[in-house]
């Protein structure tokens, strides 16, 4: 299998299904198309229809977005049990990986990832915090039934999802109860992700668009 990504340091949903490969041990060969550049684009079309990341491809079929890529992965490889095995607990994984897949916009758009960035404080508009009260819910809800360390005990698709969070939690210095803040360390203290965050901190490119704090009048740190 090949799988399509874009810069580790911005593309949040190239993560989801990267981390959950490595963590499951499923073999791919990554191909990483740094985004925001001007053969970006033709470079996508000629791997997926829709020109984003993350594309999965596995002989002759082209898989993409980043959800309908860990469910293809689950399914091909169920002994990796990358969804809880109870039936009320994987519905429950999918409902919180859905909420993540298809919401909390103001978090995204205020915080975007930046891995290899530290910006305390910045991004925690009344919207986007409202984002983070609704996320630890959820995770202290799922910790307090599973007793973690990962949200449904052993690691699941649902990490994968909010492993992204995790990293913003970790540049904005989001404020976090207990238990999330332990839920924060276990995810990015995982060997797949101490992986992506040191590639994405290698990288040189820069993206202004998910920059939205930097000092335009000073030369980006690390660009090309």
């Amino acid at each position: 299998m090949k799988l399509v990504i874009g810069n580790k340091n911005y593309s949040s949903w190239s993560l989801r299904p990267w981390l959950a490969l490595r963590v499951a041990d499923i073999p791919f060969d990554e191909i990483r198309i740094p985004l925001d550049e001007p053969e970006t684009r033709a470079r996508l079309l000629a791997v997926s229809p829709t020109a984003r990341v993350p594309v999965l491809i596995d002989g002759d079929l082209t898989i993409w977005d980043s959800l309908a890529i860990c469910e293809y992965t689950a399914e091909r490889f169920p002994e990796r049990a990358l969804w809880p095995q109870h039936p009320a607990l994987r519905a429950r994984a999918r409902s919180i990986v859905s909420e993540m897949h298809s919401g909390f916009t103001a978090l995204r758009r205020t915080m975007p990832m930046n891995c290899r960035s530290r910006l305390p404080g910045k991004g925690q508009t009344p919207a986007a915090m409202a984002d983070v009260a609704r996320i630890v819910e959820l995770w202290n809800e799922a910790l307090l039934a599973s007793g973690g360390p990962f949200l449904f005990g052993a690691f699941s698709i649902a990490d994968a999802f909010y492993a992204p969070v995790t990293s913003r939690f970790v540049t904005y210095a989001v404020p976090l109860p207990p238990p999330c803040q332990r839920y924060v360390e276990a995810v990015q203290a995982l060997p797949a992700m101490v992986a992506w965050n040191a590639a994405a901190a290698s990288e040189r490119e820069w993206i202004a668009a998910d920059e939205p704090y930097a000092d335009r009048r000073a030369e980006p740190p690390g660009a090309l």
